[in-house]
């Protein structure tokens, strides 16, 4: 019978391997490790989650990822699986915050699009909702009592959504009750901030345009910085995001005026 450090050298070792295979083939899943390692699916998830907490991996719905900066993308896919449970409801969350009559903005992302998911079953009778997203566009276009209106320019196909002059020019016209911002960085100095120049550019309009800014995003975003910044701190008025969010980060900000919600 094996002692317990002999179990623990173990399932140590193992990690490290998982560690390597993740670096090497970019992601995993926990079928893949039950078969590679004989084990069970609930060992899998653990090495998973330890992994995962210590910062070599990133979770992900059925298995795991290579942890990445915040200065790269992942193919939107890819995104939909990362924190899925956390974007569900933070999404179901932001969607109780709009109300009817309102126009709102949906940026891209997965995050949103789960907002987008929710908002359509609440079931609305008269909501503007303003996107450059095309999954956003295609989630609520059949949703009865909302109307999309779609922004158009340059498509980024790793975010499936129009950036650059044109969609700046149209989005000029516009303006909104509320925006629903989603981040690849939250930083308390910086404020926002997103890998991609365009994209940045973008976002930092819809700020312009709307009333109210809500920074819709999970526990892996706060505290991170991304290449290019969208706007200043002092312009949002609240961050929706979910329980596993770091209190000193929270607290931060209800002292900065900004409202916190946890889902």
């Amino acid at each position: 019978m094996r002692s317990g450090k002999d179990s623990r050298l173990l399932a140590e070792q193992r990690r490290r391997r998982i560690s390597d295979l993740i670096e090497q083939k970019g992601q995993i899943t926990v079928g893949d490790l039950v078969e590679k390692f004989s084990i069970s699916a609930v060992t899998a998830r653990a090495d998973l989650d330890v992994l995962s907490s210590q910062g070599f991996v990133v979770r992900s719905h059925g298995g795991a990822v290579r942890q990445v900066e915040a200065t790269q993308e992942y193919p939107l896919r890819l995104k939909k699986s990362l924190h899925h449970a956390e974007k569900v409801r933070i999404g179901r969350a932001a969607a109780d915050v709009i109300q009817d009559g309102e126009t709102v903005i949906l940026d891209s992302g997965t995050t949103t699009a789960e907002i987008a998911r929710h908002l359509k079953a609440r079931r609305l009778r008269s909501v503007t909702v303003i996107t450059h997203a095309l999954n956003i566009a295609s989630e609520l276009m059949d949703a009865a009592g909302i109307s999309v209106i779609m922004i158009g320019g340059l498509l980024r196909p790793v975010s499936c959504s129009f950036v650059g002059p044109q969609a700046e020019s149209m989005l000029r016209e516009f303006r909104a009750d509320r925006l629903f911002l989603a981040v690849d960085g939250f930083d308390l100095d910086i404020g926002p901030s997103t890998p991609d120049v365009l994209e940045a550019q973008l976002n930092g309009l819809m700020m312009d345009i709307s009333k109210e800014v809500n920074v819709v995003a999970d526990f892996s975003k706060l505290g991170r910085r991304s290449v290019s910044r969208i706007g200043p701190l002092s312009r949002i008025h609240r961050l929706i995001t979910d329980t596993r969010a770091p209190a000193e980060f929270t607290e931060a900000l209800r002292k900065s005026k900004v409202e916190v919600i946890t889902a």
